[in-house]
């Protein structure tokens, strides 16, 4: 298990399941602050964090647009099933940010990075963007360490919609595993 870091320490640990959130450049605001009194574990300012993105409030929205929310969905499954560099268990494509719950076949740069830079390239096609960063450099990851997290974090991700007020049902929502299921 290979680690490396940036802003946020990454892990490449093949065959282990992995909770991964990217977002589109953008999404938060760069004044945020996680105050220490609100928040005491990195679990928690990840909550804070998706909760601010599950508000939309900032930023683009690139990915309501259905096609490209359906092009994120299809090379995440292609990923999965034509590419053999995850295994996918969940996935959300939220209208700024991916959660997906997968087994890392391959390095994070042959899995991660051609999947983000395939996405952005085609997304900021349909957009008409040019030279224009669509994913936020990092994303954040977290290996899974035992079952019952996996069950948490698979019902988080397939929840999502529901939490965020998109949907009254998970199933309800197109772009994700539940949906595609």
């Amino acid at each position: 298990m290979l680690r490396h870091q940036r802003h946020l320490p990454h892990w490449d640990a093949i065959g282990q399941p992995q909770f991964v959130t990217f977002r589109l450049h953008g999404s938060l605001p760069a004044t945020r602050v996680f105050h220490r009194k609100h928040v005491s574990t990195s679990g928690e300012a990840f909550v804070t964090m998706d909760r601010l993105l599950d508000k939309g409030a900032t930023g683009p929205l690139h990915l309501k647009r259905p096609d490209i929310a359906q092009l994120v969905v299809e090379a995440l499954i292609d990923s999965d099933l034509r590419f053999h560099r995850c295994k996918l268990h969940a996935f959300v494509v939220m209208p700024n940010h991916v959660h997906l719950l997968a087994t890392q076949l391959a390095p994070f740069v042959k899995w991660l990075s051609p999947l983000k830079g395939f996405t952005a390239n085609r997304a900021n096609q349909a957009l008409g963007h040019r030279g224009n960063s669509f994913w936020q450099n990092e994303s954040y990851d977290h290996l899974v360490r035992n079952t019952e997290e996996f069950l948490r974090i698979q019902r988080y991700i397939e929840w999502n919609p529901v939490i965020a007020g998109l949907v009254d049902k998970p199933e309800q929502f197109p772009w994700s595993s539940v949906a595609t299921a």
